[in-house]
């Protein structure tokens, strides 16, 4: 009985001090009011993470530890952002808990001006200020002493997807990035879905309207709204903004600080968008690409519109047979975490 008291002994003092770091580290807060929307596996530790950007934006974050997790060690970590509008308590943060499944150490984070994270005028977005926000994420992880900062990747879902390519050609301490069901954020804002408005009189009355737009909002003090996903949604909705609405307005994928869930960015954020395209270097990314996307999914010619831009024998695509866009925002059948976790494990290494 003594030794097996004496070894609970032991193994709790291991345990207090796999942590102490975590404690010491004025970053990382407990985590608290829990409103993730996915299953939550309890063997997985999660904690708040608060780091700024270049800009000096207050960001937040959910840190997911591995299991045994020994703040001694150096560990494999990844930064994870999107769906585009979405919040980390939503795909993000699923993604998160999943990687530190296989041992990483994995941030999901709320970009600027959305979620927990700071900004003072609220659900903007600016491509410039959100690439920022994921090397803001390589910072608090690469500074963090249980990270090996040569071993750091990133996940971005959906727009985040683009957005992430976009840090890896600006940021050379990715070594590998993930881009999973991406949309190109700039190429939808000026041309349309499928490059529908791809002309200059459809973006120059585009531009016409959101810049009436900043009058008004000068004058009112506020900032109007676009909308979210459409509620209620015509019987004459497009097949996949169906599939949005079955993930961001129901039990599912619902979120109270969701921009997709609710009232959507600012009428404005599509001027930047528009006016400062983004990719346009993503040829020059010398790390690991894998691009990730459903057979079904109508952005499907964006990921292989990106991929057709990069070089060099260490990038991938991989089409899911049958899975449309937001299949791989939830959907333990489509989104093939075997894979990632290898693909991050051959190039992390």
């Amino acid at each position: 009985m003594l030794k097996i008291l004496s070894a609970a002994l032991i193994i709790m003092s291991l345990s207090s001090v796999s942590f102490a770091a975590l404690a010491d580290d004025k970053d990382i807060t407990d985590f608290t009011d829990d409103t993730r929307v996915f299953k939550i596996d309890p063997s997985i530790q999660t904690k708040k993470a608060h780091f700024h950007n270049r800009f000096g934006i207050d960001l937040t974050g959910d840190l997911y530890l591995p299991k045994d997790f020994d703040s001694s060690k150096k560990y494999a970590a990844l930064a994870v952002a999107g769906p585009f509008g979405a919040v980390k308590e939503q795909s993000s943060g699923l993604y998160a808990q999943e990687m530190a499944k296989f041992g990483y150490v994995a941030l999901a984070f709320d970009p600027s001006f959305t979620g927990e994270s700071g900004g003072a005028v609220r659900y903007v977005s600016d491509p410039s200020i959100n690439t920022e926000d994921f090397s803001a994420a390589v910072d608090f992880l690469s500074t963090r002493d249980f990270v090996d900062p040569e071993k750091i990747g990133i996940i971005g879902i959906c727009g985040w997807g683009g957005i992430g390519l976009n840090a890896a050609a600006s940021d050379t301490r990715i070594k590998a990035t993930v881009s999973s069901t991406m949309y190109n954020m700039s190429r939808v804002a000026a041309n349309g879905y499928f490059d529908n408005d791809d002309s200059e009189e459809k973006r120059f009355a585009a531009r016409q309207a959101m810049n009436a737009q900043r009058t008004k909002d000068y004058k009112a003090g506020t900032y109007a709204r676009a909308g979210g996903v459409v509620d209620p949604l015509p019987e004459d909705a497009p097949w996949f903004v169906k599939d949005y609405y079955a993930y961001y307005k129901t039990p599912r994928g619902y979120h109270k600080r969701s921009l997709n869930s609710n009232d959507g960015w600012t009428v404005t954020s599509g001027l930047a968008l528009m006016n400062m395209p983004m990719l346009a270097f993503i040829g020059e990314i010398r790390s690991a690409v894998l691009i990730i996307h459903g057979e079904k999914a109508h952005s499907r010619y964006l990921g292989e519109a990106a991929f057709k831009a990069l070089k060099g024998d260490n990038k991938e695509l991989m089409i899911i047979p049958g899975a449309s866009h937001v299949d791989l925002y939830d959907n333990f059948e489509k989104i093939p975490f075997e894979k990632i976790n290898s693909f991050f494990a051959e190039y992390l290494k």
